[in-house]
């Protein structure tokens, strides 16, 4: 491969590493004064988002442990991105994959994953098939997993270490290594946790000093993808050690934050990019951040049809 020239063999040389890391993108005409924010543009892996590294990691663990072959499947609760991940690499090398998502995951999303080649099981989340497997998208994979064992496989996102040593192969380093050792913030969301607590675990070791900031929705939320604290009893990924502050903010402002960076910074970022840069101008509004890296997890073209409800202002015009 040649990451210069940017010419591959192979879609899956292109994924994300210290030697192709994803952009690091400054504000300009949003970071708050006294302080510098720069955005990690995690769309621009691939297959459009932060969960490339963990489903690529997963999947290489699968193979390495001799729990996948051609023709068989692999099943994995999702809301979206680390389906299609899995979906797209599994496509790659001759796996078959079967995507479980709750019924509040954008139509946009659910749409992708069938494009991508997954089996798709839409489920009303409030229903659990099997009492005290977690939510129900994860209860019905493991259930899948379990019923039949010769045609699934589940990597189980929320629970396999290989989730937290992508980030820290990867993006730690990258962040690392793009900031020169100058980063004094680290803001992220919280899902599987397997972001936070591997950027956390290797930026941490290099420098005990920066601060690792947890952004988190209000409860009640619909952001597809992230999780309130109250929700992380699904995951085993989180260290709660490594992790110095975790700030809440409403919901709503994923979605009018994510419209201020589109229209102030040109950076067409998801509803989770939007609440952790509303969470990372709070922490400034306290004091400076001298260098601040927030991980923009997607892009907002998942998101549309979410958008248009919660910013109405969005479709004045835009209806014959």
């Amino acid at each position: 491969m040649d990451h210069g020239a940017r010419v591959y063999e192979s879609v899956l040389e292109m994924l994300p590493s210290e030697e192709n890391p994803s952009p690091l993108v400054r504000l300009n005409r949003l970071s708050p004064e006294g302080s510098t924010l720069w955005a990690k543009l995690e769309w621009m892996n691939p297959f459009g988002s932060v969960k490339d590294r963990a489903a690529s990691a997963l999947i290489e663990a699968l193979e390495r442990e001799g729990r996948i072959s051609a023709g068989k499947s692999i099943v994995e609760p999702t809301s979206g991105n680390t389906g299609l991940s899995l979906a797209a690499i599994a496509s790659v090398k001759g796996y078959g994959m079967r995507a479980v998502v709750p019924n509040k995951v954008p139509l946009e999303k659910k749409a992708l994953l069938k494009l991508a080649g997954a089996e798709l099981d839409v489920i009303n989340d409030n229903l659990c098939p099997s009492p005290g497997m977690g939510d129900g998208a994860i209860g019905m994979a493991r259930t899948h997993a379990k019923a039949q064992p010769d045609r699934y496989v589940m990597p189980n996102q929320y629970e396999n270490r290989a989730n937290v040593e992508a980030h820290i192969r990867t993006t730690g380093p990258e962040i690392w290594r793009q900031t020169d050792g100058k980063i004094t913030h680290l803001f992220t969301s919280l899902g599987t946790c397997g972001t936070v607590t591997g950027c956390a675990t290797f930026l941490k070791q290099k420098n005990p000093g920066i601060r690792i900031v947890a952004i988190q929705p209000s409860e009640g939320h619909d952001v597809p993808g992230i999780r309130n604290k109250s929700e992380l009893h699904v995951t085993k990924l989180y260290d709660e050690s490594l992790v110095d502050e975790v700030i809440e903010i409403d919901f709503e402002r994923a979605y009018t934050g994510a419209m201020e960076l589109a229209q102030r910074e040109g950076l067409l970022a998801g509803p989770s990019s939007g609440l952790i840069f509303e969470g990372a101008k709070r922490v400034a509004s306290r004091g400076p951040v001298g260098f601040g890296v927030m991980i923009f997890c997607d892009s907002i073209f998942k998101y549309m049809s979410s958008m248009l409800r919660h910013v109405p202002a969005l479709k004045e015009g835009t209806e014959a």
